[in-house]
């Protein structure tokens, strides 16, 4: 871990069909946030008539992602750790897919700071976008 890592939050994971809300700071994004909430609402990915297929390439499109760890790979949830190339910042991101819904559901949250200059909602659009590129 390095000097700017930060604590692995305890709250991280999937409790009721919801993930943990984002704090106050403008540092994290979520599909679970208030869709009026500008700073932290970010749209779920749409997982398609095929969710399993979706989520798989999902997870593969993540695993190729440098200075990424996964923490946890389940079924129907991911959870890898994001470093910052320069000083070792932490990102936590999940991903949980709802099958009611359709959705994958998305936060992505940097542990240490305020602000992210937008690293968070990037990340998730650059993956979504991959995820239309592959016709996933």
């Amino acid at each position: 871990m390095g000097l700017f890592s930060g604590k692995r939050p305890e709250s991280l994971g999937v409790s009721a069909g919801r993930l943990a809300p984002c704090k106050p700071s403008p540092n994290c994004v979520s599909s679970q946030a208030d869709r009026g909430d500008a700073t932290h609402y970010i749209a779920p990915i749409a997982a398609g008539g095929d969710p399993a297929r979706t989520f798989a390439e999902l997870k593969r499109i993540v695993r190729t992602t440098e200075r990424v760890d996964i923490v946890s790979d389940d079924r129907d949830y991911l959870y890898a750790e994001y470093r910052s190339r320069l000083f070792g910042f932490v990102d936590d991101v999940e991903f949980w897919v709802d099958p009611r819904a359709a959705v994958i559901h998305v936060r992505s949250a940097s542990r240490l700071g305020r602000g992210d200059l937008g690293v968070n909602r990037a990340r998730i659009e650059r993956i979504r976008a991959q995820l239309g590129a592959t016709g996933a």
